[in-house]
């Protein structure tokens, strides 16, 4: 068992149970054409976190942590897609017309493509989710739970959406969660500063938040031990 620093209290992690999951690094919310942009927002914003979450991932790949990566997408019919959700935009702008990056938020489409530099590797774990939570329809739990895995490692975009709701969901089913502050990102930062406090009040209600150094360090002292 590994401590990481970690607020509001150490995380003892278990690297045989511990999973780290890559939240939706796909083009459609981090480059100009995508969901992101299509919503109004400053897609800019989140490629400083690009290089932390691949250097995140290289940690775990070097420990040999079970990887997966999520993709918030939709079925080309859209069968998977309330029309509350597609709807919210105007014509031209909805999730399943066409962009810059073909048909926005699709499964299949360039956009919807996780970055080069974050890639999945052979072996690791792809979910695609039709909902902002990576439980919602997608069979995740039960292979999560089929493979031992406990505990989570969260990292990925949008901290205060489809980060938060994972990390949420993964809490109410029993498993000890860690999210890795400097490897999640927000087009708000003001939304990434208050999900994070939100996480960690009362205990830890929902998980804890660590630093990236601060899981290299765990790791570096478990291996010196």
């Amino acid at each position: 068992m590994l401590n990481v620093s970690a607020k509001p209290n150490a995380f003892p992690l278990d690297p045989g149970h511990c999973a780290l999951v890559v939240i939706d690094m796909q083009r459609d919310f981090i480059e100009p054409g995508g969901f992101g942009a299509a919503l109004g927002n400053d897609v800019s914003r989140l490629a400083p976190v690009v290089p932390k979450v691949a250097a995140l991932l290289a940690l775990a790949r070097e420990q040999r942590l079970t990887v997966v990566h999520t993709r918030e997408s939709h079925l080309p019919d859209l069968s998977d897609c309330p029309p509350l959700k597609r709807n919210k935009l105007p014509a031209g702008r909805r999730i399943g017309d066409d962009g810059p990056m073909g048909r926005i938020l699709v499964r299949g489409e360039p956009g919807n493509r996780i970055l080069d530099t974050v890639a999945p590797e052979p072996g690791e774990w792809q979910v695609d989710k039709p909902g902002k939570g990576m439980f919602h329809a997608t069979g995740l739990d039960q292979r999560l739970r089929d493979a031992g895995i406990t505990q989570l490692i969260f990292a990925g975009v949008t901290t205060e959406v489809c980060v938060q709701t994972s990390m949420r969901e993964a809490c109410d089913r029993g498993y000890d969660c860690l999210v890795i502050e400097d490897a999640t990102e927000s087009y708000f930062p003001e939304f990434k500063a208050a999900t994070l406090a939100m996480i960690v009040a009362q205990g830890g209600i929902v998980g804890r938040c660590a630093s990236l150094d601060a899981l290299r360090r765990a790791f570096q002292q478990g291996a010196n031990a």
